[in-house]
C-alpha cells in the first residue's frame, strides 16, 4: 500500500528509543522527512543515524525536553527552519512515576501534567494553525491502554493520559472539516525500557522475580506475548497516511487483546 506521505514533514517526540523511535523509523521508511526529539543528545543522534541508515531517509535530531515550554518553542523553530511546516505530529513522552494516590505529592501531579498533557497541547497549539491553513495534517498521540482500562499503581498515568484523550476527541471534531485528523494509539505491554522498569519495580514491591512478573503479564494477554514497538509503529504510519483521511477522533489499542472492554 502506498501511504502517500513521501516528503511530508513529520515530528516525533521522545524518539531516541522505544515506541517513539519505532514510529520515526516507520514514517521514514514511507518517505517522510522525520525530525526526532528527546532529552539525551548522544542517544538522539545515534537514533537518527540508525533510522537514516535503515531507510535511506533524512532524519533531523533536535534535543528537547517536552515538559519544558521553551524547548518546544525552539524545537518547532528549528524543524520548520530546516524543512518547512510540519504535516505529521506524533506526540510521545515517557510515563510519570508509578505509585498509588497516597504516594503522590502535589508536585508529582504537576510534573505528570506537564510531561504527558501540556507537552502535547503546546505542540498541537504551535502546529495546528499551519495544518488547518494547508488543509492537511495528522496528529497522533501515543498514550496507553490505561485510558481504557486503568492500570493499578499507575494513578498519574491513568489520570493525565485520559485527559489527553478527552482533549483530542474534542479537538478532532473541531478540525475535521479542515483536513486535519486527531487520533490516539494505546500501546499495551510492549518490549520497551518503560515496561521493563515497571516490571522491575513490581517485582521488588512484591518480593518476586522479574521473570515471574513478566509471566503473569503474558498470561493475561490472549496473544500470549508482549508486543513489539514496530507493531504500534505500523498503526501510526497508517493513521498518518492519505488513506486514513476519514479516521479521526479514535483511540485504538495495540495490546494483543488484553483490554476486555467492548469499545
Amino acid at each position: 500500500m502506498q501511504l502517500g506521505i513521501e516528503n511530508k514533514v513529520a515530528l516525533v517526540t521522545a524518539a531516541s528509543k522505544g515506541l517513539g523511535k519505532a514510529a520515526a523509523l516507520a514514517l521514514s521508511a514511507e518517505g517522510a522527512r522525520v525530525a526526532i526529539a528527546a532529552r539525551g543528545t548522544e542517544t538522539l543522534r545515534a537514533a537518527a543515524r540508525e533510522i537514516a541508515q535503515a531507510t535511506g531517509g533524512t532524519v533531523l535530531p533536535v534535543r528537547a525536553d517536552v515538559s519544558v515550554a521553551a524547548d518546544l518553542e525552539a524545537l518547532v523553530t528549528e524543524v520548520e527552519s530546516a524543512w518547512g511546516p510540519v504535516d505529521i505530529l506524533v506526540n510521545n513522552a515517557g510515563g510519570p512515576r508509578p505509585g498509588v494516590f497516597t504516594d503522590m505529592q502535589e508536585q508529582d501531579w504537576a510534573t505528570a501534567v506537564e510531561l504527558n498533557l501540556m507537552s502535547a497541547i503546546r505542540l498541537i497549539g504551535k502546529l495546528l494553525p499551519g495544518m488547518r491553513a494547508r488543509r492537511w495534517g495528522r496528529i497522533i498521540n501515543i498514550t496507553s491502554t490505561a485510558v481504557k482500562q486503568p492500570i493499578p499503581d499507575l494513578i498519574l498515568s491513568n489520570t493525565v493520559r485520559s485527559g489527553l484523550v478527552a482533549m483530542s476527541k474534542t479537538l478532532a471534531d473541531q478540525v475535521a472539516a479542515d483536513g486535519v485528523t486527531v487520533n490516539n494509539v494505546c500501546p499495551g505491554y510492549m518490549d520497551t525500557d518503560r515496561v521493563r522498569a515497571l516490571n522491575s519495580a513490581a517485582a521488588q514491591a512484591q518480593g518476586v522475580s522479574v521473570e515471574e512478573v513478566l509471566a503473569r503479564t503474558v498470561a493475561a494477554i490472549p496473544a500470549g506475548r508482549i508486543g513489539r514497538p514496530d507493531e504500534l509503529a505500523a498503526l501510526i504510519a497508517f493513521l498518518a497516511s492519505e488513506q486514513a483521511a476519514y479516521i479521526t477522533g479514535t483511540t485504538i489499542q495495540v495490546d494483543g487483546g488484553r483490554y476486555r472492554g467492548l469499545m
